[in-house]
């Protein structure tokens, strides 16, 4: 499987700090947003990932990660010239993505739980279609919502609905098999111009072939996309690293996952 970060659009609604820095390059506590993306990628055992930002921000996150070799990654990078819809990720990444599956993840999100390594890992194993991971919120209306059946079976997908028909948000982590690329170049742009990740997610819900899983109540999530979000989710990386449990440390992860020797011990002498 293969990794997309989708690092691109105009931070507007962080103005005027997005002015002249991505958003996904400023701090959320003590690490750039992109670390805590990346490391949700890694947690889930793929090495091989494609950064995709404007083009005048691109120098900016090579000079941040470089090729990944000192985490034991391949980084490559590709160009979004304007924002035309998160769909439009797996366009530009068709060549990189090849043969393989893809997991795509936004650049401006945040996701804790214990546990997760694991539970991605086991989710790539069973993969066959779309896999989607959704948080209950109390204000579903500023995200895409999710509608199951008593089965858990997905049965509809709502971008920011006036009336969502549940609390459950869809988080910016999706995983696809190949065939989401073919799905991606039939999309339609929706009336802003986009390729919208919620018509290609229902394409999967119409085939029978999207599965959804709840992260429960353990679980938190940031979309670190507005000023409060910005800060509630430094606020709340600050107070896990205080309790010893250490939030987005791709050096550690990259360890702890094998893809670096592991840190020597240090003894008193």
């Amino acid at each position: 499987m293969r990794g997309i970060i989708l690092a691109g659009g105009t931070g507007t609604r962080l103005d005027p700090v997005t002015r002249a820095v991505s958003k996904q390059l400023l701090p959320v506590y003590d690490k750039p947003m992109v670390y805590y993306p990346l490391s949700v990628l890694m947690q889930a055992g793929i090495r091989d990932i494609l950064v995709i930002s404007n083009p005048h921000h691109l120098d900016a996150y090579r000079r941040l990660l470089g090729t990944g070799a000192d985490l034991g990654l391949r980084l490559e990078y590709a160009a979004q010239p304007e924002p035309r819809g998160l769909a439009e990720a797996l366009l530009i990444g068709g060549e990189f993505v090849g043969d393989d599956q893809l997991a795509l993840t936004l650049g401006d999100n945040v996701l804790v739980r214990p546990g997760l390594s694991a539970l991605l890992r086991e989710e790539r194993r069973r993969l066959e279609g779309c896999t989607l991971f959704g948080c209950p919120v109390p204000d579903p209306r500023r995200f895409g919502v999710a509608e199951l059946d008593a089965s858990g079976q997905v049965v509809s997908l709502e971008e920011k609905p006036d009336r969502p028909r549940s609390n459950l948000a869809v988080v910016g982590l999706y995983l696809y098999d190949n065939e989401a690329l073919a799905r991606a170049a039939e999309l339609k742009p929706s009336d802003r111009g986009e390729l919208e990740i919620t018509d290609l997610n229902r394409t999967f819900v119409e085939s029978g072939t999207a599965r959804l899983v709840p992260l429960g109540e353990e679980a938190t999530w940031f979309d670190t996309g507005t000023h409060e979000s910005l800060l509630e989710a430094s606020v709340f990386v600050r107070g896990e690293e205080r309790q010893g449990r250490p939030v987005g440390r791709v050096d550690d992860i990259a360890r702890e996952m094998g893809y670096l020797p592991a840190a020597p011990v240090r003894t008193g002498g």
